[in-house]
């Protein structure tokens, strides 16, 4: 499995939030739901979203599409200095700016929300809406809010999207949450083969002819015992310059690395198969269930136990 299949062989989503919205400038909503990740595509229209991590604001045309990475907030609006006019909290909460309740008043239909149907803008959205249904790794991989413009990608998926979401079919919710599973990867993978996407440093260093074969060694084989030497030795270098080199293209000693590999490697397993502690521990390269738990809780803050149950999150990896 190449780096980015391994990437993006994630997303399940499992009754994910889906809706087309449509409104008449002006207009403006702010999306405080802490959901993990948003997908919205530009049916028709435009809209600016400024987003609460910074970077200012960022207009989409048609066509164009934007991921939002949770939990902090960010506002959509035909402009960015209009005022929001809803506010959306976490569980698909509505309400107007003064708190008062907006649930219902503006529905329009199946999964269809807002000033009216055949309103000048529409944008489909889906979301995410637990985190278990995002690899760790690819949520650490994104920027807070990345774009791509229609003019840099093609997506077959948008006709397809437009007339299944407003569908009211035995079994609709699978072929959204798929087609929004779709959309993501599809998304994702052309942002990434862009040469100036904010990629994650391990990912741009793939390219590197020292670095990017010990870094499919480690993601290919993480149970081997390797060490920096056997690295260095795979890649016919020495340890102090593998070490150097590795050091500064991926941001971390070879070992550091290797050991959030293994522990992201758990943690998705964990969340997506029903295999004991033990067989986990010896897949990702632990010798017992019990220096698998050590370093999972170490570095995520919960057991393995309390990450599969849903009680914790593998927040870093």
């Amino acid at each position: 499995m190449d780096a980015l299949a391994g990437l993006l062989d994630g997303p399940r989503a499992r009754g994910a939030f889906m809706i087309r919205a449509c409104f008449d400038p002006p207009w403006a909503v702010r999306v405080a739901d802490e959901a993990p990740l948003t997908v919205m595509l530009m049916a028709r229209g435009s809209c600016w979203i400024t987003h609460d991590a910074g970077g200012g604001p960022v207009r989409l045309g048609p066509g164009d599409l934007a991921i939002a990475r949770g939990p902090l907030s960010y506002t959509c609006g035909d402009a960015p200095d209009t005022a929001p006019q809803a506010l959306i909290l976490p569980g698909g909460e509505c309400r107007y700016p003064d708190g008062g309740s907006l649930n219902g008043s503006m529905d329009l239909g199946v999964r269809t929300w807002g000033d009216r149907p055949d309103a000048g803008t529409m944008m489909l959205i889906g979301t995410y809406l637990l985190r278990g249904e995002i690899s760790g790794r690819l949520l650490d991989a994104l920027p807070p809010l990345l774009t791509l413009a229609d003019e840099l990608w093609s997506c077959p998926l948008t006709p397809l999207l437009t007339e299944e979401i407003v569908r009211d079919e035995p079994g609709q919710e699978v072929v959204l949450d798929r087609l929004l599973d779709l959309l993501l990867i599809s998304s994702l993978r052309a942002w990434f083969s862009r040469p100036d996407s904010a990629a994650p440093a391990w990912y741009r260093a793939l390219a590197d002819p020292v670095v990017g074969p010990v870094l499919r060694l480690l993601q290919d084989d993480p149970a081997r015992p390797w060490t920096v030497a056997a690295l260095a030795a795979e890649a016919g270098v020495s340890r102090a310059a593998l070490a150097r080199r590795f050091t500064g293209l991926v941001g971390e000693p070879p070992m550091s690395y290797l050991t959030g590999w293994r522990l992201a490697l758990a943690a998705d397993r964990l969340r997506d198969t029903d295999l004991t502690l033990d067989t986990i521990a010896r897949q990702v390269g632990y010798s017992s269930p019990f220096a698998l738990s050590t370093a999972f809780k170490r570095v995520y803050g919960v057991s393995p136990q309390e990450h599969r149950a849903g009680t914790g999150t593998a927040g870093r990896a």
